[in-house]
């Protein structure tokens, strides 16, 4: 099997592709993104300020308030947790892929809400599922307002489970974060990953779990088993973006999941213009471990994983060393990553493969 441990490597091949193959296509997603807006305007109401398409969705309140919110998923991380038998770092993740992207806006998450479906109900996993998600909630500052359980035999296999997430917050119309604030000359800062997140788990699996590889065993280049490293929950950064919204650094924000830079920076810019970005971190082991496994070179994972940045965040050239300085006070590990430029699209100061 292709990317199997036991077999030499295929060749450098575009990450996007290699996503392909193990069963996702990004450019399918954004299609689908693209028909569902129109959909989506059809039944809209005039409070809303920012529909589809978004990190959130933006709701008027009036009074110059709006509520920004968000859903998502953990996606095929369950299957490692499954794997496992650990399920107290999934809801961490669940929570998450949502507070994050609620923040994009400059919004302060409110509460949150989950929906887990399982085949067959086993209390203990459950209460360490939502241990997790009350974690996580702890994390980014919001309730754990409510949530629904739904046993469904007969229709899932068995053993499995599935989540979804669902995180409110409000944000004051001078405090909304927003692409049209960018200009040229800006500075990319970049609140570093704490690993993979919750993106990209159908490619890490077949890559890394479909061979005779012992996911319990020390990976070297990790500095620890795979499993742990897989579940390695994903960061939240609420606090760190919310204290450079409040002291008036933040212009607008990308969290980097599904697509990577390609897909997600763009968002935080306005469409006439692009950015030059400087991979100055070093990414991860895991990436390297990913890359090699799946014989795509590290680069060409940009345009599929987050590669060691979870958040891009705009400033102005002048507020970056501050910015930079404020968001660690708060939590992030934050690195200079790019510059907003006039030439639209995203472009790497080296090469870097772009998705196909």
């Amino acid at each position: 099997m292709p990317g199997s441990p036991a077999q030499e490597p295929e060749g450098p091949r575009d990450g996007a592709r290699a996503y392909r193959d193990a069963g996702v296509d990004l450019g399918a997603n954004a299609r689908a993104v693209d028909l569902i807006r129109s959909l989506a305007a059809a039944a809209g109401r005039p409070e809303v300020a920012a529909g589809i398409g978004g990190f959130s969705g933006l709701f008027s309140l009036g009074d110059g308030r709006y509520l920004s919110a968000a859903t998502d998923g953990v996606g095929t991380k369950l299957a490692v947790a499954s794997l496992a038998g650990r399920f107290d770092t999934v809801g961490i993740d669940l929570v998450a892929m949502s507070a994050n992207d609620v923040v994009c806006a400059g919004a302060e998450p409110l509460f949150f809400l989950d929906y887990l479906a399982v085949e067959r109900l086993v209390p203990q996993q459950v209460a360490q599922i939502v241990s997790g998600i009350a974690e996580g909630c702890r994390r980014a500052g919001c309730a754990l307002l409510g949530g629904e359980t739904a046993e469904h035999p007969g229709t899932m296999a068995e053993g499995s489970f599935d989540l979804a997430g669902f995180c409110v917050g409000i944000v004051g119309e001078d405090k909304v974060l927003s692409a049209n604030r960018v200009e040229v000359g800006d500075t990319l800062v970049g609140f570093r990953s704490s690993g993979l997140h919750a993106n990209g788990y159908s490619l890490v699996r077949r890559v890394l779990l479909s061979g005779d590889r012992d996911p319990f065993a020390l990976v070297p280049e990790l500095g620890r088993p795979l499993v742990d490293e897989l579940l390695e929950p994903t960061a939240i950064y609420a606090r760190p973006l919310l204290a450079l919204r409040d002291a008036g650094l933040a212009k607008s924000a990308a969290h980097i999941t599904g697509g990577g830079f390609y897909e997600n920076v763009p968002r935080a810019i306005p469409a006439d213009l692009g950015a030059a970005i400087l991979p100055s971190w070093e990414p991860q082991p895991i990436f390297d471990l990913v890359a090699a496994a799946a014989g795509v070179a590290r680069d060409g994972l940009y345009g599929v994983l987050n590669m060691g940045v979870g958040m891009v965040v705009v400033v102005s050239a002048a507020d970056a060393p501050r910015a930079v300085e404020l968001a660690n006070q708060h939590g992030a590990d934050a690195v200079l990553v790019g510059t907003v430029t006039d030439e639209p699209g995203i472009h790497f100061t080296h090469y870097v493969a772009r998705p196909s």
